[in-house]
């Protein structure tokens, strides 16, 4: 019987990571970052030192700033592969709706979090800021992490490492580009880096 059990935990494995490696394999996939390029993808604001740099797109120092998309995606999936450190102050800010789309932030866009030491606990890593909380707070500080963020129609959901963390449903904003952000870490210091690996969208 312990046997069966523990094919039966190995077979459940292979499958889940079958299903992981398939999620970005099909059609419809843009590779925005994969290790190859560079920040062509994006419009850049603010004087964060965004670079290419070990198959990665990264960003360490300056008083801040964001990666842009350069179209608008409605209803969207989104996967991101990234590296943050336990000081880093970054996110995914998606569906911004200000006519100006440089003007980035949680009040015109659902900020999903990367901020380990938010003082705010509940919107820290993995909620969606003044949206969504999370507690306990998961941790994304060193180490590889990843999102899968779906937004259709007002359904937004956070998997963070394979697990739910958000399931809403709201109407704030229906459209817009999204933006990778580097940010001064807690207390005004300086955030720790950041590193993306993969960022793929998929329109739905």
């Amino acid at each position: 019987m312990q046997h069966l059990r523990r094919i039966t935990a190995i077979l459940l494995m292979a499958m889940l990571g079958l299903t992981g490696c398939a999620s970005t394999s099909g059609e419809g996939w843009v590779k925005l970052i994969d290790g190859t390029q560079g920040l062509d993808n994006f419009h850049r604001t603010g004087d964060a030192n965004w670079r290419a740099e070990d198959g990665t797109i990264m960003a360490d120092n300056g008083k801040g700033g964001f990666l842009i998309t350069k179209r608008p995606y409605k209803d969207f999936r989104i996967h991101a592969e990234f590296w943050a450190e336990s000081t880093t102050n970054s996110g995914i800010f998606i569906r911004i709706s200000d006519p100006d789309p440089t003007k980035v932030g949680a009040k015109n866009s659902y900020e999903v979090n990367i901020f380990d030491q938010r003082p705010e606990t509940i919107y820290g890593t993995a909620a969606i800021v003044d949206f969504a909380q999370v507690n306990p707070m998961p941790k994304a500080g060193g180490r590889w992490n990843t999102f899968d963020i779906t937004a259709d129609g007002n359904r937004i959901v956070v998997v963070f490492n394979g697990i739910e963390t958000v399931h809403i449903r709201n109407n704030a904003f229906r459209e817009g580009p999204f933006a990778l952000q580097y940010a001064t870490g807690a207390n005004g210091i300086r955030g720790g880096a950041i590193k993306w690996r993969k960022v793929y969208i998929k329109p739905i």
